[in-house]
C-alpha cells in the first residue's frame, strides 16, 4: 500500500463534506488500506478520506491497544450521551493541541468493508475518535469546538525539552 500526503489546515478541503459511498469496490478499499499505512506512518489513531484529499464518506480508527485496525464507510453518530471535557489534537492541524468538550457516550453505525453494517456502543477514546472523524467528513475540524482561540496550545517541537524543569506527569492527548 502507500502513505498518502495528509492535508493539513487551512485547506479548504477539509471544509468540504464528504460524499457518500455508493459502492464499496476495491478502489475504496485500497484508498482505505492506504489511509491505515497513512495513520500508522504518522503516529494517529484515526483518519478521514478528506484528510488525505478524497471526498469519500470513509476512516480508519486503530487505538493504541487494538492490534487491528477498523474500515468503516458512510459512518454516523446515532446518539450522544453525556459531555466531558478532552484534550485533542488532529494530523491536518499538527502542532497543536486544544480542550474541547466530547460525548461520553457514542452510538454509531457504518458499514465494514465486507459491506456489513456495524452498530456500536462506544466510550472514552473511541467515542473521542468517532465523533472526531465523522466531524471530518461533515467539514468539521476539531479547532471549532474550541471555546476560544486562547484554548489552542501549541506544542514543543519533538526533542525540545527544558532540561532545568522537572517533567510533569504526562497527559495523554492522541491525534485523531
Amino acid at each position: 500500500m502507500a502513505v498518502l500526503p495528509i492535508i493539513t489546515f487551512p485547506n479548504a478541503v477539509l471544509r468540504q463534506r464528504a460524499r457518500k459511498v455508493r459502492e464499496i469496490d476495491k478502489p475504496l478499499l485500497r484508498l482505505a488500506h492506504d489511509m491505515i499505512d497513512t495513520m500508522h506512518a504518522n503516529y494517529g489513531v484515526g483518519l478521514a478520506a478528506n484528510q488525505v484529499g478524497v471526498l469519500k464518506r470513509v476512516i480508519v480508527i486503530q487505538l493504541p491497544e487494538e492490534e487491528e485496525p477498523r474500515i468503516y464507510i458512510n459512518p454516523e453518530i446515532v446518539v450522544r450521551e453525556g459531555e466531558r471535557e478532552v484534550e485533542e489534537g488532529c494530523l491536518s492541524v499538527p502542532g497543536y493541541i486544544g480542550t474541547i468538550t466530547r460525548s461520553i457516550l457514542v452510538r454509531f453505525r457504518a458499514l465494514d468493508s465486507t459491506s456489513k453494517l456495524v452498530r456500536l456502543k462506544a466510550d472514552g477514546l473511541l467515542a473521542q475518535a468517532l465523533e472526531h472523524e465523522v466531524d471530518h467528513l461533515n467539514g468539521v475540524l476539531y479547532i471549532d469546538h474550541l471555546k476560544s482561540h486562547e484554548a489552542l496550545r501549541e506544542l514543543p517541537p519533538p526533542g525540545a525539552e527544558d532540561a532545568a524543569e522537572p517533567k510533569e506527569a504526562a497527559t495523554e492527548v492522541h491525534a485523531v
